[in-house]
């Protein structure tokens, strides 16, 4: 069986849209039995009311359940919950996808994903290819597979030189989408899936992480344990950027991120590599940065950064900050 997990936050509309594109993979019976779970977050609009009335009068009763939970404890915790239960009941699934709200599957997508898994049993986690609502096969595809993030790409990044780019293009953090399955360090939790044997060997997604890079810590935890993990773009799954989290929505590119973003990132540098490299990485950064931000001036460049990036970067350090960056509403443990 096949647990498909979607988290909504007050995103009842976007999660009815992606529901709704799913009937086609339900209906699949290549892939085999599928469950999905909705967990809301709990959404203090009429998402609930919303998701019943949709699953209701589109009859997904069958396929599709809602589960409400007690709190708004991230992406992790929300996923977290059903995936939890359906590990420990009679029947656990051979795999979970997690799958953002603020995504439509195309037909097929699942399948695709369903298919390589099985076919290559050391693939532990694998992840689609996620591109614009008007893309095509031929056309570019959002970045969606990437590198480990590292003091190297938080200065390259940063900088945004030519030719300190090219010298360091073997370490930059995302990977140019292309046509073949290609080997990568993470995969976007937009639609990612998972191989049982995974959770069963490391524990589900670390909840002390609000949102942002749990996915990344996820499949960090899961190559040290010797899973490797692919990007397979025949599955393709539209992902509208940004508009369930409101972060990193392109219409909105000068948006200041939230102290949570920083504290995840802060989280991930911390626990996985140390204090110490945190506070490398971080100055990094920050080395990078300032240079571009003059740079930037004299050359009439637009400013796309979001707005007190330098500020909020110095702010939340682990120089300043609790090293282990402490998750929206406490920290929570692994499980």
């Amino acid at each position: 069986m096949l647990l498909v997990v979607i988290v909504n936050y007050k995103t009842p509309g976007l999660t009815a849209d992606c529901l709704k594109s799913l009937q086609s993979e339900i209906d699949d019976t290549s892939v085999g039995p599928i469950h999905v779970v909705v967990a809301d977050n709990k959404s203090p609009d009429d998402s609930l009311q919303h998701l019943r009335k949709t699953i209701d009068e589109q009859g997904f009763g069958h396929w599709c359940s809602l589960l409400p939970l007690p709190s708004n404890g991230g992406f992790a915790y929300g996923n977290n919950a059903p995936i939890r239960t359906a590990l420990a009941s009679a029947q656990p699934p051979e795999f979970v996808l997690l799958l953002n709200p603020d995504t439509v599957v195309r037909p097929g997508a699942i399948r695709e994903l369903v298919r390589y898994m099985r076919e290559h049993s050391d693939v532990g986690i694998a992840g689609s290819r996620l591109e614009d609502p008007d893309s095509t096969p031929a056309s570019p595809a959002q970045v969606s597979a990437f590198r480990f993030h590292t003091a190297v790409n938080e200065f390259s990044s940063a900088l945004r030189l030519g030719p300190i780019s090219k010298l360091l293009s073997r370490h930059e953090v995302g990977l140019i989408p292309g046509d073949a399955v290609a080997a990568c360090d993470w995969v976007a939790g937009a639609s990612m899936i998972i191989r049982k044997s995974v959770f069963d060997k490391i524990g589900l997604l670390d909840e002390g992480y609000f949102m942002y890079f749990e996915e990344v810590d996820f499949c960090l935890r899961a190559a040290r344990a010797g899973f490797a993990c692919r990007y397979v773009p025949a599955s393709r799954v539209v992902h509208l950027v940004g508009q369930a989290s409101g972060v990193t929505d392109k219409s909105k590119a000068n948006k200041r991120r939230p102290a949570y973003w920083f504290q995840s990132r802060r989280r991930y540098f911390v626990k996985n590599f140390g204090r110490g490299y945190a506070i490398l990485a971080d100055l990094a950064f920050v080395v990078g940065f300032v240079p571009w931000r003059i740079r930037r001036i004299i050359q009439r460049k637009p400013d796309t950064d979001p707005a007190h990036m330098l500020f909020d970067s110095v702010k939340h350090s682990a120089l300043f900050q609790n090293a282990g960056g402490e998750g929206v509403g406490g920290e929570r443990k692994t499980t």
